[in-house]
């Protein structure tokens, strides 16, 4: 395996795990003020993610389809949207500051700590499949999806699960967890990304026919992440304008990222 394609598959887990280490260095819990800019960065940074990277792409591709060429992007975005809207209906989880429980209710007791854990492991498979979508699209020899971009892709979504990491393990020690477990969680969040962009990369032969739509669709459900997780989280309580402030630098670093590098 190429070391462009390994970069590419780590460096999402590699943001993640560096935003968690935070915990040996930080005495308390992210400021609410900085709290507020981190998700709202995260936020346009999946949003630009998803219209450069994914559904821009996905149109490109349909090219042939003259003005139909919208089609498989439209298709593929409504079945991420609706792909994670199930996932999120059914695992139960909790969100970031919140105590109700989301998805079917287990007959066991499963700790506060474990569904939030849940619900951020839930919300990176998407990450993770856009990266290997777009690494499967390149391996192939995609004239559209270059292993520059892919590559862009990768390090766009390493940035924002930089706070996002910081967001997960800070918030445990303050519930009594020791520094390790804490790190540790923050990691375990992670570790779906590169699985699912392994997944999607070993099972290149099946992505490539249908690239368009699972373009759109990795996009579809990084687009329900922001929608039902990262913008209500950002907007809720006071501040909330330092979080379109986030979103503002977030969606144009990574534009500049993307059109500039990719």
């Amino acid at each position: 395996m190429d070391l462009e394609i390994i970069l590419g598959i780590i460096f999402p887990f590699l943001g993640t795990t560096l935003g968690a280490s935070l915990v040996f260095f930080l005495k308390d819990k992210i400021n609410d003020k900085l709290q507020k800019i981190l998700l709202g960065f995260a936020a346009g940074v999946m949003i630009a993610a998803s219209i450069w990277s994914l559904i821009m792409p996905s149109i490109e591709e349909s090219s042939h389809l003259g003005k139909l060429s919208f089609l498989p992007a439209a298709i593929g975005f409504l079945l991420g949207m609706g792909f994670l809207l199930l996932l999120d209906s059914i695992i139960p989880h909790i969100h970031l500051n919140s105590d109700e429980v989301e998805g079917i209710k287990p007959k066991k007791k499963i700790d506060k700590t474990t569904m939030f854990i849940f619900a951020v492991t839930l919300h990176n498979i998407p990450k993770g499949m856009a990266v290997g979508v777009t690494l499967a699209g390149a391996i192939s020899g995609d004239i559209v999806l270059t292993m520059a971009g892919a590559l862009v892709l990768s390090i766009g979504i390493a940035i924002q699960n930089f706070p996002e990491g910081a967001i997960i393990s800070l918030p445990l020690v303050n519930e009594g967890f020791s520094k390790k477990k804490a790190f540790l969680y923050g990691v375990i969040s992670g570790i779906v990304e590169p699985i699912a962009a392994v997944l999607t990369i070993l099972l290149a032969n099946l992505v490539t026919p249908i690239l368009p739509y699972l373009l759109a669709f990795a996009a579809g459900a990084m687009i329900y992440v922001v929608v039902e997780e990262l913008i209500p989280e950002s907007q809720s309580g006071e501040h909330s304008n330092l979080a379109t402030i986030g979103v503002a630098i977030g969606f144009t670093l990574m534009m500049i990222l993307d059109i500039a590098l990719g």
